[in-house]
């Protein structure tokens, strides 16, 4: 068996970045479809987000499954089934010309995003990594995803001004294929320990669940799903709706910005950039610090900064500093949620209980894409949405604070 390599910047580490980096910039930018499509076909703006919706819900009951296939055939093959997913997914999307049609392709794309992020492959590069550099080696897998998010919207932005929606969707499905050139390098290192791996996954799911922290990380991962998901699907559109015009001249406008439109697609980049620093804050403290109360710390974050934002008339300064901000928070939550699950139960079954936390969080990502689609459909506007998201993320911030940050093998008698 392999063993882990005790430096931070590994083939597997490199590897699960790119695949990352690539699954996420697409999954990123289908915010930016949200407008074309549902004017090509005069859609309710419902309709499209039922689609994304639907795709992140079965991206959450995927994820425990591509989790389990990684651990009982191998991470390379699942992520390889994972790649297929999301392009077929993506081909069949790019040919659908009924809300039905697109809401049934998303099921497949969301799969495919289960086989190709984060359930799959930060169990991996925990794996692969030592304990000495185990948290920001996640950080810096997590960062990846958020650099995905800086290039996807404007990349389908970009597409967009040459070519129909589904043609972009045909190069996208083109690219996550691409992806899989990075596979080679993505060899595992020592698994678990030596009980770790005498232990079935029967036997560690029963102690995992009947232990009160673990229900406490799974109902508190639902707020980031929702927060992060309803902003990827409608922030583009809110800003083109709401924001009061780039001032010509101005910052914005030398920037090449003279949009509203163009400046959604920006916002969520910013988040992307702003998160990556973040992200690897996170990862780097969660060395240092307990996890559950950084978490908690962000989720505090994120339900202040939102509060702000809805309060305040929309501007594209504002627009500007809330992408900052939240985006500092986005993915922070992933390697310390992540790094809790790894420290408390342990990394032979890491993505397997990653997986079943991330059904929490895509069902908040279903409940975040739906309800903005359709009480923008019934208010004609977003603001009950944004209000629901405070209070979810108020929620987070206080469950996880009980949580009890011990190895589950160091309390066992008590379990």
């Amino acid at each position: 068996m392999a063993q882990t390599q005790d430096r931070l910047f590994t083939p597997v580490l490199i590897a699960g970045c790119i695949i990352v980096l690539v699954g996420f910039s697409l999954r990123a930018s289908f915010g930016v479809f949200q407008i074309p499509i549902a004017t090509e076909f005069n859609w309710p703006r419902a309709e499209f987000s039922l689609a994304i919706a639907i795709q992140n819900l079965a991206w959450g009951f995927g994820q425990p499954i591509f989790g389990a296939l990684a651990e009982r055939f191998g991470d390379r093959k699942a992520i390889i089934v994972g790649a297929i997913c999301y392009a077929a997914g993506l081909v069949l999307s790019s040919s659908a010309v009924t809300p039905g049609a697109h809401q049934l392709y998303e099921i497949l794309v969301g799969f495919g995003i289960a086989g190709t992020g984060f359930g799959v492959i930060l169990a991996v590069v925990g794996r692969a990594s030592s304990d000495k550099y185990r948290s920001m080696s996640l950080g810096i897998a997590t960062a990846a995803g958020s650099g995905g998010q800086v290039v996807g919207p404007p990349l389908a932005e970009w597409l967009l001004t040459m070519m129909n929606w589904s043609e972009v969707f045909l190069v996208f499905a083109a690219l996550i294929l691409l992806a899989l050139l990075a596979l080679p390098f993505m060899r595992t290192g020592a698994v678990a320990t030596k009980s770790e791996l005498e232990e079935s996954m029967g036997t560690i799911l029963r102690k995992t669940f009947r232990d009160p922290s673990y229900t406490l990380i799974f109902l508190g991962f639902f707020s980031c799903g929702y927060q992060l998901s309803f902003v990827t699907a409608h922030f583009p559109a809110f800003i083109t709706e709401v924001c009061s015009p780039i001032v010509a001249g101005g910052a914005l406008a030398s920037l090449g910005i003279t949009s509203t439109s163009a400046l959604g697609a920006i916002a969520i980049s910013i988040i992307g950039l702003a998160n990556i620093a973040g992200t690897l804050a996170a990862g780097w403290l969660g060395n240092y610090f307990p996890k559950k109360y950084l978490l908690a710390g962000i989720y505090t974050g994120r339900t202040i900064i939102a509060a702000w934002f809805i309060l305040t008339p929309m501007t594209p300064a504002t627009v500007v500093i809330f992408s900052t901000l939240m985006g500092s928070l986005w993915l922070a939550t992933v390697p310390l949620t992540s790094g809790l699950i790894a420290h408390i139960y342990g990394l032979r079954y890491m993505g397997t209980l990653y997986g079943i936390v991330f059904f929490s969080h895509q069902l908040g990502s279903f409940m975040g894409v739906w309800l903005g689609g359709t009480l923008y459909d019934i208010y004609g506007s977003y603001t009950a949405v944004w209000w629901v998201g405070v209070g979810v993320g108020a929620f987070s911030a206080i469950i996880h604070l009980p949580i009890k940050e011990v190895a589950l093998t160091a309390r066992a008698p008590q379990v």
